[in-house]
């Protein structure tokens, strides 16, 4: 493999926002599509550590247990929400999204796309910003073309919906408007999964049947 530059990223996290749980970063540079493709073929099917690629640069990463509770339930709201509303969609997890001509991939904390299932990218993807540091991803999902991007950070959720000038910051999904954020965001940081569901889904119903 040709010879790369390393920087550890674990800790650019400014002081005032560093916690114990803090996911964990290294970032490989002059990193060529075929080293990536190798980064990928060595790790196997575990996806673990993730890998992000951007123009020859390659962040692997691992994720905190704080950061896995909120990717995992906030996939799940989302999928319950979907569900309760009949939108059809297909769920793609963590799998690796790549673009060799646009020097992109990445693997979403979870992603979907919607109504007939397809393997060229996401509809939405949800990420979980947990701390600070590494490759910017909506500089990676822009050139895989990915059309919405929700971000979890610090208790909120953000909605990046891709225009022609890159993406925008949205009050709504423009994909699913139909999907209240600020009813589903407060359940995502609650200590208890199973707990969390069966409240989410009991007020949704409640939410519905008004």
């Amino acid at each position: 493999m040709e010879a790369m530059a390393l920087e550890s990223t674990d800790a650019p996290v400014p002081l005032g926002d560093y916690v114990p749980t803090a996911d964990h970063r290294v970032v490989l540079y002059s990193v060529e599509w075929e080293g990536y493709e190798a980064l990928l073929s060595m790790r196997g099917e575990q996806r673990r550590p993730r890998m992000t690629y951007l123009d020859g640069a390659v962040e692997l990463m691992t994720t905190s247990d704080h950061h896995e509770r909120i990717r995992y339930v906030f996939g799940r709201l989302l999928e319950r929400y979907m569900i309760a509303l009949g939108i059809r969609y297909t769920a793609y997890g963590e799998t690796t999204f790549k673009h060799r001509r646009r020097k992109a991939g990445l693997e979403a904390d979870e992603c979907y796309v919607l109504g007939d299932a397809r393997t060229d990218r996401p509809d939405v993807a949800l990420e979980v910003v947990w701390t600070s540091g590494g490759i910017a991803k909506l500089e990676v999902y822009e050139p895989l073309g990915v059309p919405e991007v929700w971000m979890w950070k610090k208790g909120a959720v953000h909605v990046f919906v891709l225009t022609d000038e890159g993406y925008e910051q949205r009050d709504r999904s423009a994909l699913l408007p139909d999907i209240d954020l600020a009813f589903l965001t407060p359940f995502l940081d609650r200590p208890s999964s199973g707990d969390t569901l069966i409240e989410f889904e009991r007020a949704l119903a409640a939410k519905l049947r008004r």
